[in-house]
């Protein structure tokens, strides 16, 4: 950066530094300031101007501007006077914290923002503008000044700090700073103060977090921040403005900003609010979410969560959108994929809040949507299922949030997981006598054991949910307890059976709705005519599952019928045709790491069919890594297993490479 702003400047190139407070523009610019190749440029033509150091109007402007270029001038009115004098030599004319002059909200912010745009369009001068604001004269070159790298972080650091060995501890520390400058200059500079060791130091920085960097002759981080508030751009705001920032600390993300008209409904002109924040340098844009510097959001962030009425409405906003049931045949499921960008938010906001609130029926209720809604947009694994497990088995959410959380360990291929919290989510259905739960949870667990390669038991769990669903006149329930049923025959080896459930399945099924129903009937049965070798068949089925799916954009039914095409693509030797239906799997599942996994295995064993076995090695190990880290241990297994035979294959061929 000191060299292209030095490259600017020696073309005379008016120059603007944006960033927030502490994040190192003046030092940056008196480093320019005193560089060699500017001191030989501008000699003794250089000129610093700090903004924050008289009063913000046109008349002390002119005043300072023309004292520090030696003018001579007592008191211009405009730049007249000094033109001459400006137009007589190349000069640099350095404006350090202009934000105290430039801000438009300002007494005299339109008439300075004029002279200083006035100053910009001399070819004989360079400018250089050091602001928190953005509103700078357009012929500036404007440069965003990031924060540190890890290892200029680390440099100055234990330029300060002189207490001990460099430590992971403390490298952690400045990651969690940011690598904002000023903040670990203050960290750096309280720890050699008081001689802390590394020890001390990140005790101290874990039980007062940013309420530590306040150094004792070099200012305090909050010193800096509250510069910012300050402003009258900020104070413009209004009297929300400081408690809406405060949200924007608060979630791990930041505000999306696509979601900022149903997140804050109340706060009028709500985009043109997040731009001012991002005019003054308090918050950034990323990745489509306003957010802020680690610094700031944790000095920002409510201390305390509920006694903000915001950040309670802004929560309530959130599990209002979580409380809707969805299914992909239902309606609002496309608005539901909200959720893929807000996730860890909402983990963020569930994870205090189930704190606060151990007994809340409300909190835990939208936990659990939020797993639904996770298991069908983005399945991974969260950090509440500890606090899922340990609430008492007679509180009134547990069962629904265990059967919930199962199955992101099932999305995961964590089966043995999935079964587990089935099992214990069956024995409270029990005990509170509900009963369509209890069949349902019978038709997840029947799934399950099939997974496991328990099939006897999932047989008789997918007959007794399909008969109690009978019992009740729950034909839809009976009919997906059948198609379940049709999986665990098949599985059996007991084709013919599996035919008749997955058909009686069907046939239950109404004309119209249910589509997602209806699709898995139709899939089951693909696979029960391939079982049988009868191609055609089970490709029709498959393309009904294509065509059913393609019609309601469904990624997760997409990818699987394109995975079961692939399949039966590849028994028939038409191995093109297999792995572009493979490859449009993977396009489907671009959200959910085990599904691509699955479709690497798939295409392992096309390659392998094919006696290409690198190809298909390198694949199977692209799933292996996948699998472990996801911890599906089965489908470990079975990728282990897979890797044997492929090494065993290439040694029959003679071509065993490096194995």
């Amino acid at each position: 950066m000191i060299e292209e702003i030095v490259g600017l400047a020696e073309r005379l190139t008016p120059i603007a530094l944006i960033g927030a407070g502490g994040i190192g523009k003046t030092s940056t610019v008196l480093v320019v300031l005193h560089d060699d190749r500017i001191k030989t440029r501008f000699g003794e033509d250089r000129r610093f101007i700090r903004c924050d150091q008289f009063p913000a109007s046109r008349a002390h402007f002119l005043r300072r501007l023309s004292k520090a270029i030696g003018a001579g001038i007592e008191n211009p009115e405009d730049l007249s006077p000094l033109r001459p004098f400006l137009s007589s030599k190349q000069m640099l004319i350095v404006l350090d914290n202009a934000e105290s002059i430039l801000d438009s909200q300002g007494t005299d912010g339109r008439e300075i923002y004029d002279v200083v745009g006035e100053l910009s369009q001399f070819d004989n001068i360079c400018l250089c503008i050091t602001s928190r604001i953005s509103t700078v004269p357009p012929d500036c070159e404007i440069l965003d000044v990031p924060t540190l790298s890890m290892e200029a972080a680390r440099d100055a650091f234990y330029r300060i700090y002189k207490q001990g060995e460099r430590t992971d501890p403390i490298n952690n520390t400045l990651e969690q700073l940011d690598f904002h400058p000023l903040s670990i200059t203050l960290l750096a500079t309280v720890a050699q103060q008081n001689r802390w060791d590394a020890n001390r130091l990140t005790r101290e920085w874990e039980r007062q977090r940013t309420g530590v960097l306040h150094a004792q002759h070099s200012g305090s981080l909050a010193a800096t921040i509250e510069i910012s508030l300050a402003s009258p751009m900020f104070r413009e705001l209004g009297p929300d403005a400081r408690e809406l920032l405060g949200i924007v600390a608060f979630f791990p993300q930041g505000v999306n900003e696509n979601n900022i008209g149903w997140l804050f409904p109340a706060i009028s002109d709500g985009p043109n609010v997040f731009d001012k924040f991002c005019i003054l340098s308090l918050t950034y844009r990323f990745n489509g979410f306003i957010t802020m510097l680690a610094p700031l959001r944790d000095y920002l962030r409510p201390k305390d969560p509920t006694s903000s009425p915001l950040l309670g409405t802004t929560k309530e906003h959130y599990f209002t959108r979580l409380s809707v049931s969805i299914r992909p045949d239902n309606p609002g499921f496309e608005e539901s994929r909200w959720i893929i960008s807000e996730d860890l938010n909402v983990e963020h906001l569930l994870d205090l809040f189930t704190s606060i609130n151990k007994n809340s029926k409300n909190i835990w209720d939208s936990c659990a949507g939020f797993l639904n809604h996770l298991y069908w947009h983005k399945p991974r694994l969260i950090i509440l299922g500890q606090k899922i497990e340990a609430l008492p088995d007679h509180h009134p959410s547990k069962a629904q949030c265990l059967q919930d959380l199962s199955f992101l360990f099932q999305s995961v291929g964590d089966y043995a997981e999935h079964k587990r919290l089935l099992v214990h989510s069956l024995e409270l259905w029990r005990e509170q006598a509900y009963g369509y739960q209890i069949a349902q949870t019978l038709g997840y667990l029947s799934d399950a054991n099939r997974r496991l390669g328990l099939r006897k038991e999932g047989i008789k769990q997918a007959r007794e949910a399909s008969e109690i669903f009978r019992l009740f006149g729950e034909t839809v329930g009976q009919a997906g307890c059948l198609i379940g049923l049709a999986w665990a025959l098949l599985s059996d080896d007991q084709p013919d059976a599996a035919e008749e459930a997955a058909s009686r399945a069907i046939n239950l099924l109404p004309e119209k709705g249910e589509q997602l129903l209806v699709c898995n009937g139709h899939r089951v049965l693909g696979y029960i005519y391939d079982s049988k070798g009868d191609t055609e068949k089970a490709i029709h089925h498959h393309e009904i599952t294509l065509e059913i799916a393609s019609s309601l954009d469904w990624v997760r039914e997409l990818f699987w019928a394109h995975y079961a095409l692939a399949r039966v693509f590849s028994k028939g030797g038409r191995f093109k045709d297999a792995h572009a239906h493979a490859e449009r799997a993977k396009s489907h599942a671009v959200n959910d790491t085990h599904l691509l996994a699955c479709a690497s295995v798939l295409q392992a064993e096309f390659w392998d069919e094919q006696h290409r076995f690198e190809e298909a090695k390198s694949e199977a190990l692209r799933a292996l890594d996948v699998f472990e880290k996801l911890g599906a241990m089965k489908s470990v297994e079975d990728v282990r297993r897979f890797l044997g035979r492929i090494d065993r294959d290439a040694r029959g061929k003679g071509q065993l490479n490096d194995t």
